[in-house]
């Protein structure tokens, strides 16, 4: 964690909270697998065909498989990446979706965790190119997982749609004793809707919890006949399909603490981005880029961060950037409004990085980046609607 000057016009001290998938920093997967009685012969073969095909992806490095030797229904899956972003453009792929099918009817259960490695034995036979991409520092983070869903439904449909999602009753956001939801945030865009939960504990818990309760699934079979893709919540492989395609990934996160904001001060945004084809992961690191200059203090943002910031000037609480192939949302909380400094919250701190974004994203007519009157059209075009913004009662 990184401490950030002290406001002389303010008595905190800050502090900075980070987590972040886009580094060049090698990155070990772990897939833990409950396979079936029976079906070992056929998961092997799956693993088998899946080991062929993704060696041929770029980022690629080695597979591991094992079994469990104090309970043989248990395996585990381990590969090595270059870098978490390899990773993630073929995982959030349709090529992976194929390829990962015939494992479906050999496996219970399933769960992924993706570490950046930070040390490793060496033996004399790695390089010093070799070491240097094992992650420099560990990370302190507080305590939060964030993830999100996102979706379209048919065009007209966005004002029902927009009332079934802010008229639900909440679930219990108690899981079990390590496990809470935190908080709970829906905006749409035309017909796109964004989901992003704030979960403490276990993530996987906390949505197999909130799938059951029944206020939950009232509102998925409300808003089922408005989706412009079909899904079946009760058949399995239609629910995997669902969620593979919808989710996205919290690739990069950054909070200050100990700024001295109040919570009436904070005002939650998403940010969709009109991402040209191709570009989505190259528009979350930049704007990850831009986002640790600013909150962290340094270059021209850093207004926001403590050196520069005056008392009252708007400023960048929190950023998170959910990213799925070329579909790139900013979850971000700020003092003040967003044309306020539409530089500062548009994720470009200066005309180096309003210009790279202009080349990233589709930029209509009065729009230019570089113009701080189109700079402010962009925003809010960017901008979506709050549906609805719930939190637990002690987050």
């Amino acid at each position: 964690m990184s401490t950030l000057p002290q406001d002389p016009q303010t008595t905190a001290t800050p502090s900075m909270t980070t987590q972040s998938a886009l580094t060049d920093s090698r990155l070990r997967v772990v897939l833990l697998l409950d396979v079936r009685s029976g079906a070992e012969e056929r998961f092997l073969r799956a693993y088998d065909e899946l080991c062929q095909q993704v060696a041929s992806v770029p980022g690629h490095l080695s597979d591991q498989l094992c079994q469990s030797i104090e309970d043989p229904s248990k395996w585990l899956i381990t590969s090595e990446w270059e870098s978490a972003p390899p990773f993630l453009a073929w995982v959030d792929s349709a090529a992976h979706r194929e390829m990962v099918k015939p494992m479906h009817g050999c496996v219970k259960d399933t769960r992924s965790l993706r570490f950046g490695i930070l040390r490793e034995t060496d033996h004399g036979t790695g390089t010093a190119a070799h070491r240097g991409r094992l992650q420099p520092a560990p990370r302190i983070g507080d305590g939060i997982i964030r993830h999100a869903l996102t979706f379209t439904v048919k065009p007209g449909s966005e004002k029902d749609v927009a009332a079934i999602l802010a008229n639900y009753s909440s679930p219990e956001s108690r899981v079990d004793d390590t496990t809470r939801l935190c908080r709970t945030s829906l905006f749409m865009s035309g017909n796109r809707v964004v989901r992003a939960v704030e979960v403490q504990g276990d993530l996987m818990a906390a949505l197999r919890h909130v799938s059951r309760q029944p206020e939950i699934r009232e509102v998925e079979e409300a808003i089922n006949p408005y989706l412009e893709e079909a899904r079946d919540l009760d058949d399995p492989e239609s629910a995997r399909e669902f969620f593979m395609r919808a989710a996205l990934t919290a690739v990069h996160h950054l909070s200050v603490k100990g700024a001295g904001y109040s919570s009436a001060d904070i005002r939650r945004h998403a940010l969709l981005y009109p991402v040209k084809e191709g570009c989505g992961m190259a528009v979350a690191q930049l704007l990850a880029r831009q986002d640790e200059l600013a909150i962290g203090g340094e270059g021209t943002a850093g207004r926001n961060g403590g050196r520069g910031r005056k008392k009252g000037a708007p400023a960048l609480v929190t950023s998170t950037i959910f990213h799925h192939v070329d579909t790139v949302v900013r979850l971000v909380d700020i003092t003040g409004s967003l044309d306020q400094d539409p530089a500062l919250f548009a994720g470009v701190g200066g005309k180096r990085a309003a210009a790279m974004l202009d080349r990233l994203v589709e930029v209509g007519p009065g729009r230019e980046l570089s113009d701080e009157e189109g700079l402010r059209r962009f925003l809010a075009d960017c901008d979506m609607d709050p549906v609805t913004d719930r939190r637990s009662a002690d987050y």
